[in-house]
């Protein structure tokens, strides 16, 4: 069912196009280059940018399984037994919590994809993918993985005051997550404006409104496992790369004794460099700053 939902959105061109999660040739690592790409043109151009990331709370439990089978029927054309098909998967479910020694009793589930299915999280794509379009209709960009949403704008730093309103038109993105029965968490949403070095004290530092709540911007987020900070020097990223390096390095020392040299070798390769490991993680985004000669540097004194 999956391989041919999956084919049927790619040859119809429904799949979100900004949507990187769970689909192949997409991942973080594309997902963050994306969005630091056009943040970086903008500011090479003279401009300002800001990123705001969307933080949903238990998103996948959330999805209304009615919503979902309508929107598969009018967005996207599933009609018929297909549509039974899904209607039945998503039906007469229930759930339980189970101690040693008793069980509560049994509910229905009407609300959430299967976590751990191989359905569950295309269907997620699918029920949050108008999201994508009421962003633009704001003029600005989304990105998205799953449930961690990115929205970025740019513009003149004389235009900050407009860029700032723009996002907090975006009440509305806040009024269609909690119209689909999701939750904004608000204490977790973070706001970044990003410019040259030159051009940061024409940051706007005032709050922004983000649906009922007024975010204080920061100096660094942690997007995607990425830390990227005001400047894009990725000094922030760099630095917390060291340290959980040497963090991995300090727990490998009080054990060495204990290993062969071999076996020594394969750990710090699994914790520390190697494979998909800190140092390898989204390695390609210091792409972009191969000027910054003192990344290159701490990373070696790292290794």
């Amino acid at each position: 069912m999956s391989q041919q939902l999956v084919a049927y959105l790619r040859e119809n061109d429904l799949l979100p196009d900004r949507q990187s999660a769970y689909r192949a040739h997409h991942s973080t690592e594309t997902a963050v280059l994306r969005v630091l790409s056009d943040i970086l043109l903008a500011l090479d151009s003279g401009d300002i940018a800001v990123l705001t990331l969307l933080d949903l709370s238990a998103a996948f439990d959330s999805v209304d399984h009615s919503t979902l089978l309508q929107r598969l029927q009018t967005s996207y054309g599933l009609d018929g037994s297909v549509l039974a098909c899904f209607t039945s998967y998503l039906s007469n479910r229930t759930q339980y919590v189970r101690l040693p020694t008793s069980r509560s009793t049994e509910s229905a589930v009407l609300y959430g994809v299967p976590q751990g299915s191989v359905l569950g999280p295309i269907l997620f794509l699918l029920y949050t993918a108008d999201l994508l379009q009421l962003i633009r209709r704001h003029h600005l960009h989304p990105h998205v993985y799953a449930d961690d949403t990115q929205i970025y704008g740019s513009c003149h730093p004389s235009e900050a005051g407009m860029l700032q309103q723009q996002l907090s038109t975006c009440h509305e993105v806040a009024h269609w997550i909690m119209s689909n029965r999701l939750l904004l968490n608000h204490s977790k949403t973070e706001v970044l404006w990003c410019a040259s070095s030159r051009r940061q004290h024409q940051l706007p530092t005032g709050p922004v409104r983000i649906g009922n709540a007024y975010v204080m911007p920061v100096t660094a987020v942690r997007d995607l496992g990425v830390h990227l900070d005001a400047d894009l020097t990725m000094t922030a990223h760099v630095t917390a790369t060291v340290r959980a390096c040497f963090a991995a390095l300090r727990q490998i020392r009080s054990v060495k004794n204990s290993l062969t040299r071999d076996a020594l070798l394969t750990l710090i390769r699994a914790l520390v460099g190697g494979g998909y490991s800190k140092l390898d993680y989204c390695s390609s985004v210091l792409a972009f700053m191969v000027a910054h000669h003192h990344i290159h540097t701490s990373l070696r004194h790292c290794i």
